[in-house]
C-alpha cells in the first residue's frame, strides 16, 4: 500500500475495551503499511501497580531521526519535558582551553559557545525548562547564560528558563558531583518539583543538530523506561566508544565498554532494525551509546534514590543496571554528523569542519533549526585589501592586508598587515583595544591584542584575548606532538599549538 501522504491516526481497540482505556497512536508520513515495515502489538500486562499496555512495535522509519518525519507529542514538550545538560569534568584533556572556563563555555564557531548547542537544540525541540550542572570554572558560563537566555522564555504561560546549577554542599551531602547520575541525584529533590513526564538528559560539550521531540516521541511509542541516543558506528571507530546490543525490537541487551577483538564482533547488530538502509547497516553494523537520555521521572527517581544509590555514572552503572532489572530500556539512532569534543584534536578538527567545500560538517545556516548565542551587537567585520579563502570570519572583526586561508576567525579579532593565518583557529577577544590604549601600550614595551605585523600561524589555536607581536611565527616546524610550555603562553598537543587565554608572545618568538 502506499504511505501515507500526511499524518493519521491509528485507534488501537482492545478486546476488552471496557477495563483497558483506548490507546490513539499517531504515525508519520513516512510509514507504508507494508507488513515488512509495520508491526503492531498490543496487549495488556500489569506494570507499575496498574494496568498497561505493552509496548507498540512501531515501523523504525516513525521514530528516526529523519527530516520528513513529523511529532505530534501529548502533552507538549514544553509542558512536559525538563531539560538537563551536564557540564562535564574539569575537561583536563581540553586544557588550556578550559584553564579559565568550564567545558561548555569553550568558544566555537566564531561566534559561538559550546554551550549554546545543546541549549539551542532544546529551544528547536520546544525544550524549553534547562538546567545546566557544572562545578568547574563556571563564571564565564554563568555569564553567557544569562546574557544569552532571558529568564522568561517561551512567556509567562509556559514559564521557560536556562539556569546554572552548580555543584554544592550540603549537610546531607558534603561531595562535590562524582559524575553525572551523582550530579542529577543531588539535585533530585528540585527536579521532582517540576511536573514532567520526561527528564532529557544531555552532555554539555558535543556537536550535532538533533530533534529532541522525535526522540520523545520514539520513547512514549515505544513505551520506554529509558531510552539511549545510538549512533551507528563502522568497526574503525567502534573501539572508542561504549557499544549496545539490541534484540528485533530495538530493547538493549547488552552493554560493553570499548570492545576489542571477538568482544568486538559480538556486538555487531542488525541496524535496519533502527531505520538504516541495507547498504548502510553493513557499512555500520554498531551502535554507540551518545551520552544522551530520555528517562521517564518515576523511573529515574526510583533508579537514584532507590535501586542504586551509590551510583556515579549514568552510562556505565545506572543505564547498564537498569536493563538488568528488566526495565525497558530502548535505543533510538541518530544518524547524523555528531562529535564529541573532548579532546584538542577533535575541537580544532570540530572547528575547521565548518569551513569544508561545498557542505560543512556543522551547518550554522540552518534556517528551521537556528543556533542561538549572546546577542553582542557588534559592527560587521572590516576587510581591508585582505586575501581571504575558505574561512569563517565572525563579528566585528578588523583584518588589514593581510592573507587567510582555511581558517575559523573569532568575533573582535584584529589582524595586522603581513599576517599569514592558515589552518588555524582564532578565537578573538572579549574587548576592543582603542588607538590611545594601543598607543600606551605599545610605549610601555607590550603588544596589543591580535595579531602582529607580519606574523605567520599555521595549524594553532589562539585563545581569547592573546597578544601576538609582530613577526611571531607560531609554525611548529620542528612538527612537536606534545609540549607543555605554560609559562611561555602555549600548548601543544597532537601537533597542534594553543596560545592560552590572555597570553603574551613577544614579537620575533618562533614556535
Amino acid at each position: 500500500m502506499a504511505s501515507m501522504a500526511s499524518t493519521r491516526v491509528l485507534k488501537i481497540v482492545p478486546p476488552t475495551s471496557s477495563t483497558v482505556p483506548m490507546r490513539t497512536l499517531s504515525f508519520s508520513s513516512s510509514v507504508s503499511f507494508s507488513n515488512e515495515n509495520l508491526s503492531l502489538k498490543a496487549t495488556v500486562s500489569h506494570r507499575k501497580g496498574s494496568i498497561a499496555r505493552n509496548p507498540m512495535i512501531v515501523s523504525p522509519k516513525a521514530v528516526s531521526d529523519s527530516q520528513n518525519s513529523q511529532t505530534c507529542l501529548d502533552p507538549d514538550a514544553s509542558s512536559s519535558v525538563l531539560g538537563i545538560i551536564l557540564g562535564g569534568g574539569a575537561g583536563t584533556r581540553l586544557y588550556p582551553l578550559t584553564k579559565k572556563r568550564a567545558k561548555p563555555a569553550v568558544p566555537l564557531g566564531a561566534n559561538y559557545r559550546l554551550i549554546d548547542i545543546p541549549v539551542s537544540n532544546c529551544l528547536n525541540s520546544n525544550v524549553n525548562k534547562i538546567y545546566v550542572l557544572t562545578q568547574f570554572n563556571s563564571a564565564s558560563l554563568n555569564r553567557h547564560l544569562s546574557r544569552a537566555y532571558a529568564t522568561n522564555m517561551g512567556g509567562y504561560k509556559n514559564e521557560g528558563f536556562v539556569e546554572v546549577l552548580a555543584a554544592q554542599q550540603s549537610p546531607e551531602n558534603p561531595n562535590w558531583f562524582q559524575g553525572t547520575a551523582d550530579a542529577v541525584r543531588q539535585y533530585l529533590w528540585l527536579f521532582e518539583e517540576h511536573n514532567v513526564l520526561e527528564y532529557l538528559i544531555l552532555a554539555g560539550d558535543h556537536l550535532y543538530r538533533m530533534d529532541y521531540e522525535k526522540f520523545i516521541q520514539a520513547h512514549r511509542e515505544t513505551d520506554a523506561d529509558i531510552t539511549v541516543a545510538a549512533l551507528p558506528m563502522d568497526e574503525g571507530r567502534a573501539t572508542a566508544f561504549g557499544l549496545m546490543k539490541i534484540d528485533e525490537e530495538g530493547r538493549i541487551v547488552e552493554f560493553a565498554e570499548k570492545p576489542k577483538g571477538e568482544q568486538l564482533k559480538a556486538m555487531k547488530v542488525d541496524t535496519t532494525i533502527l531505520g538504516l538502509d541495507d547498504k548502510r547497516a553493513k557499512e555500520m553494523p554498531y551502535i554507540a551509546s551518545m551520552g544522551i537520555y530520555v528517562v521517564s521521572k518515576d523511573v529515574m527517581l526510583e533508579l537514584l534514590r532507590n535501586k542504586f544509590p551509590g551510583a556515579n555514572d549514568f552510562g556505565s552503572e545506572v543505564i547498564p543496571g537498569a536493563t538488568s532489572l528488566g526495565l525497558r530500556v530502548q535505543a533510538y539512532l541518530y544518524d547524523g554528523y555528531w562529535e564529541d569534543i573532548g579532546t584538542i584534536e577533535a575541537f580544532y578538527n570540530a572547528n575547521l569542519g565548518i569551513t569544508k567545500k561545498p557542505v560543512p560538517d556543522f551547518s550554522f545556516y540552518d534556517r528551521s533549526a537556528p543556533i542561538y548565542t549572546q546577542p553582542r551587537y557588534l559592527p560587521p567585520s572590516k576587510m581591508l585589501d585582505a586575501d581571504v579563502t575558505d574561512s569563517v570570519i565572525g563579528e566585528g572583526c578588523v583584518i588589514k592586508n593581510c592573507k587567510i586561508h582555511h581558517s575559523v576567525v573569532g568575533l573582535r579579532s584584529c589582524i595586522s598587515e603581513g599576517a599569514i593565518i592558515e589552518d588555524s583557529l582564532l578565537m578573538g577577544a572579549d574587548y576592543y583595544e582603542t588607538a590611545s590604549e594601543k598607543s600606551l601600550i605599545a610605549a610601555k614595551g607590550s603588544v596589543p591584542i591580535g595579531i602582529g605585523k607580519d606574523s605567520h600561524i599555521k595549524r594553532a589555536i589562539i585563545d581569547k584575548n592573546a597578544r601576538i607581536g609582530d613577526n611571531v611565527k607560531i609554525i611548529n616546524s620542528d612538527n612537536v606532538q606534545e609540549a607543555a610550555r605554560e609559562t611561555e603562553g602555549y600548548f601543544i598537543k597532537s601537533g597542534i599549538v594553543t596560545v592560552i587565554k590572555d597570553a603574551l608572545i613577544p614579537a620575533g618568538t618562533v614556535i
